[in-house]
């Protein structure tokens, strides 16, 4: 380096420049990282079991399986010829192959969920899970794909169902395509076989979609059952050979294998929530049920609170639906969202009545505490009820680390009338959080603080409702309780205008008949 007080040279100040990692060494960086290395190992071990299942270094003409194509099922050589025994480092080079082959694309798969979906890579105890599924899928597809049954479509299909309920259709429709490709190579290696079970399981995943109904997985395996023969069909004849009974008969045979799995996927649904922690708009349905224990122990102790739940429920509905999110799972979660106020009904605005207020006779710290309190209670209820965790997440968020401002304004006020009082605890007065992590936890914090606000409101008229709205989302927004969300600002305003004509329908006006009389 140059001497101090000296004139650097060129060469030494290029050297000097701080310059941004560029793009692989960011990468070599993250690759570095213990999680990644962790989960890497995890595909490429999951990659030498599933070579050791299809039993890699072998072809499959010498596993014993038919060079015909056991899905297209046209007619089997009378004499097929066997090739001679591969040599010890053929057989070694093979299994590499294969092994190498599916492990690279499991990591393609988990690139595509690092930018796309982060959920599975996000616990690694999820991908473990995800993983052995489809080393289970590749080892039972194998055995039901011998003579006569040839049923290796089912378990592609009931995996491809699982992980589009868990986790989307289009991280399903990308995993049953390698499995796809393990499996082509583990039968037959074969086009037709590839095409078949890519086909048919993309078919099942993406007319999955929203499950609101028992009959809906039902009808899926039916449609997937009428491409199966369509294509076991189409691929036959493509593959030359006889359009006669033996092609109908394999035909007829997957068809009737993709119904079976919508039959057997509507048997293992409930299992399949469980195991993951999902809920399909099937269970919300049933969990919504007004004969609900906690609601109906909402009703008996909480009256106004199940109504302004109920109400709650309907606008987030409308609002969610509107951005595209589960407008149901707003709705369902709504209804459970102040289950903790039973514990202490007196205590909120809505239940008081005609009753003295409760808290003219605490000090504003005691009556935070109350208030602030029902998230905890809520919760607890929902867990000791059993209810799904989507929901207690709901219970949980969806006032994020508000602060509850009548009180801490009273707090303040009281300060400032007596100096020599105690200090103002800020965090007294917040709420516990966490911040909405999904947008129907940030559409049910909105609908939760419009509905209460705009019962203050003297002459509801559609302007003053819409600033009303306007105001709330603004002041949430500044106060970065959306910021976890990953809702977007244009949602934003979509929500705001979802909600200003829902409570616009609420407080509707009516005529008043010349004969009618006040109450």
């Amino acid at each position: 380096m140059a001497a101090s007080g000296q004139k650097r040279t060129r060469s030494e100040r290029v050297a000097a420049l701080d310059l941004a990692p560029g793009q692989w060494e960011r990468a070599w960086v993250s690759l570095r990282r213990r999680d990644v290395l962790g989960r890497i190992g995890l595909a490429l071990l999951a990659a030498l079991i599933m070579g050791a299942l299809i039993r890699a270094w072998d072809p499959p003409a010498r596993q014993g399986l038919s060079a015909d194509g056991p899905n297209v099922g046209g007619p089997a050589a009378e004499s097929p010829e066997v090739p001679a025994a591969p040599t010890a480092r053929q057989r070694l080079m093979r299994a590499a192959a294969v092994v190498v082959m599916i492990f690279v694309m499991l990591v393609l798969c988990g690139i595509y969920m690092r930018y796309r979906q982060h959920g599975p890579l996000a616990d690694i105890t999820q991908l473990g899970v995800m993983l052995t599924l489809a080393g289970i899928t590749v080892a039972i597809s194998r055995w039901a794909s011998v003579a006569p049954w040839r049923a290796e479509l089912v378990p592609l299909m009931l995996f491809g169902m699982t992980m589009a309920i868990v986790y989307g259709q289009e991280l399903a429709v990308l995993l049953c395509g390698v499995l796809a490709l393990v499996l082509a190579l583990a039968l037959e290696q074969s086009l037709c076989t590839l095409v078949l079970l890519m086909g048919v399981s993309a078919t099942a995943n993406l007319n999955l979609g929203r499950i609101r109904s028992r009959s809906k997985l039902i009808y899926v395996g039916l449609f997937s059952g009428g491409v199966a023969a369509l294509l076991t069909t189409g691929l036959g004849i493509v593959d030359n050979q006889p359009t006669d009974a033996e092609l109908l008969r394999a035909a007829t045979r997957n068809g009737l294998w993709a119904v079976a799995a919508g039959f057997l996927m509507t048997g293992l649904l409930p299992f399949v929530e469980r195991l993951f922690g999902v809920l399909t708009d099937l269970s919300l349905l049933e969990l919504g049920d007004v004969s609900h224990p906690l609601l109906q122990e909402l009703v008996r102790r909480a009256p106004s609170t199940y109504n302004h739940s109920v109400t709650v429920g309907s606008i987030g509905e409308a609002a969610a639906d509107s951005i595209g999110a589960r407008g149901l799972l707003v709705r369902v979660g709504a209804y459970f969202h102040d289950i903790g106020k039973m514990l202490k009904p007196g205590y909120y605005a809505e239940n008081q009545g005609a009753e003295e207020n409760r808290h003219e006779a605490l000090v504003p710290a005691m009556s935070s505490l109350i208030i602030v309190a029902h998230i905890k209670d809520g919760a607890d209820l929902a867990r000791q009820h059993h209810l799904p965790q989507p929901i207690i997440d709901l219970i949980e968020q969806h006032h994020g680390t508000t602060r509850v401002g009548f009180f801490y304004e009273r707090a303040s006020e009281q300060k400032r009338s007596d100096p020599n009082g105690a200090d103002v605890d800020e965090s007294t007065y917040r709420y516990p959080g966490p911040k909405p992590q999904t947008k129907e936890a940030a559409v049910l914090m909105l609908a939760d603080n419009v509905e209460s606000a705009s019962r203050t409101l003297v002459d509801p008229t559609p302007a003053r409702i819409e600033s009303l709205v306007r105001e709330v989302a603004e002041r949430r927004l500044h106060g970065g309780e959306f910021d976890e969300s990953g809702l977007t600002l244009r949602e934003l305003r979509t929500i705001e205008r979802s909600m200003v004509k829902s409570l616009t329908a609420v407080y509707h006006g009516r005529l008043k008949y010349p004969d009618q009389r006040t109450a």
